[in-house]
């Protein structure tokens, strides 16, 4: 079992931004490939960004790329999301999840582990 926290959320005007933490518990000897996803009220939980099990690998909705970063700090068993330039339309419940496949997944059923979530709100 693989416990994760997020944290890092919060309020910040269009333009700001605001760096996600999840930090993990637990089976983390186990190697893990990191996702963010998020999720508006009244939609459905779409993909942010993933980092491979290495770590030199990321992907990221074309929405984010550019303004958002995954990274990961495996002393610290810690994975970040920097998000810069954010907008409004980034508001929502952010997860991190952690999945043991190899790869970028993208799908929230490729992942076995979420964390509880942290709301980011943007105004305009």
């Amino acid at each position: 079992q693989v416990q994760l926290v997020e944290s890092g959320g919060g309020l910040v005007q269009a333009g700001g931004s605001l760096r996600l933490s999840c930090a993990a518990s637990g089976r983390t000897s186990s190697r893990y490939s990191m996702g963010w996803f998020r999720q508006a009220p009244g939609k459905e939980r779409e993909f942010v960004a993933a980092i491979s099990r290495s770590g030199p690998l990321t992907k990221y909705t074309d929405s984010v790329n550019g303004r958002f970063t995954i990274s990961g700090d495996s002393a610290k068993n810690t994975a970040y999301l920097q998000m810069n330039s954010l907008k409004p339309e980034d508001t929502a419940v952010y997860y991190c999840a952690a999945s043991p496949l190899s790869g970028l997944p993208m799908r929230p059923s490729s992942y076995d582990y979420w964390g509880q979530g942290t709301q980011v709100t943007v105004s305009s």
